[in-house]
């Protein structure tokens, strides 16, 4: 079984186009921050995530602070906020901590 450093992936401003708008596979992408306390709450529940969509989906992390750009872009003004792409294109967006099931269900869709 993969472990979570193996499947939980760091997406950055400069990889975002790449690896997530250019994916094969659905991608759930987490835009959070060091400083907010939900979004530490909800990491374990992403990695989770991760693992039981390995080789079905990515699922990842953007740091907001560090990568500025990307969160702009998709009007990230709360966090936790966690998109989920298909094909390059937003097709669902989740604000706040919800349990594993509904990041899971977004991503099946």
């Amino acid at each position: 079984m993969a472990t979570t450093t193996d499947v939980l992936r760091t997406f950055t401003d400069e990889n975002f186009r790449s690896d997530v708008l250019e994916s094969d596979v659905p991608v759930l992408v987490d835009f959070w921050a060091d400083w907010c306390p939900p979004c530490r709450m909800l990491t374990p529940t992403i990695e989770e995530v991760a693992e039981s969509q390995h080789g079905k989906a990515a699922v990842g992390k953007l740091h907001v602070d560090e990568n500025p750009q990307t969160a702009a872009e998709y009007g990230i003004s709360s966090i936790p906020a966690v998109l989920v792409f298909k094909n390059g294109e937003v097709v669902d967006r989740i604000v706040g901590v919800q349990p594993k099931q509904k990041y899971e269900q977004a991503l099946a869709v």
